[in-house]
């Protein structure tokens, strides 16, 4: 098992595919001298974005200030066979864990890969299948090989969501994408007090018109603003969940109020 210090760290929890959306808008408008909020906050949602920050630190693409890596300037200017080697160099140092121990990942099973993640950095169920379906799609972009079982079960998952690697895109209307105000680094979070006031700010007035099922929402809604303290000591893990619930209680929908 990993030291606490190391531990904390997640393997990358993002979907693959924003991975791959981020290296494409390298490659495209170059690499800038720091990935920071201000670079990504315009594509990402808040939580999306802290995943990203955080996967590429763990596969070594930025260090802890978000300056590139020699690495991930390989990786954008490189092409088809240069390309894979790079992932390949990339997976081997970030995934090293996998190699430990009797475990190979040309006959495993995909429970197998699950519970190595598990044990090594103390996962969720959760968490644990959202890291082993990054490194399975990382080491099939890279040409590594690996277990049919693996294999299967990933497309099995991936057939029955009816998505692959694309993630699916909701639409609800017209509305309109927010753009969260996010800090750089997880340790660099507002006061309870701030969030509060974000919160309320982004809560519609309370419409005496409304149907009384959208009223029944909106007072569910609100009594979701009793949000717990964000705590900086508290691991990736539970750091990422706190923001997919802040994302989730801003992403409610009201119809407007009539004026």
């Amino acid at each position: 098992m990993l030291k606490n210090n190391i531990r904390k760290r997640l393997p990358p929890y993002v979907s693959y595919r924003t991975f791959l959306n981020f290296v494409e808008r390298l490659q495209q408008g170059g690499i800038p001298s720091r990935i920071d909020r201000s670079y990504w906050g315009d594509r990402v949602s808040g939580s999306t974005g802290i995943q990203l920050m955080a996967a590429l630190r763990f596969l070594g693409l930025i260090d802890a200030n978000g300056v590139p890596s020699s690495r991930l300037r390989q990786l954008v200017s490189s092409k088809d066979a240069q390309r894979s080697d790079i992932l390949r160099q990339i997976s081997a140092d970030a995934f090293n864990f996998l190699q430990e121990g009797t475990f190979d990942s040309q006959t495993a099973t995909y429970a197998q890969v699950e519970e190595v993640f598990h044990r090594t950095f103390e996962l969720t169920d959760s968490v644990a299948r959202k890291c082993v379906k990054f490194f399975v799609a990382l080491a099939s972009d890279a040409g590594m090989p690996l277990s049919p079982f693996i294999i299967k079960r990933v497309r099995l998952t991936w057939a029955g969501t009816g998505t692959g690697t694309k993630p699916v895109i909701k639409r609800r209307g017209n509305k309109v994408k927010r753009n969260l105000i996010v800090p750089p680094s997880l340790e660099e979070i507002p006061s309870e007090a701030s969030w509060d006031k974000m919160l309320l700010t982004k809560f519609p007035t309370f419409d005496p018109s409304w149907s009384d099922g959208v009223k029944l929402g909106w007072l569910e809604a609100f009594d979701g603003l009793k949000f717990p303290s964000f705590n900086p000591s508290w691991s990736d893990e539970i750091k990422l969940k706190w923001f997919e619930a802040f994302d989730k209680l801003l992403g409610r929908d009201f119809p407007k109020a009539n004026i």
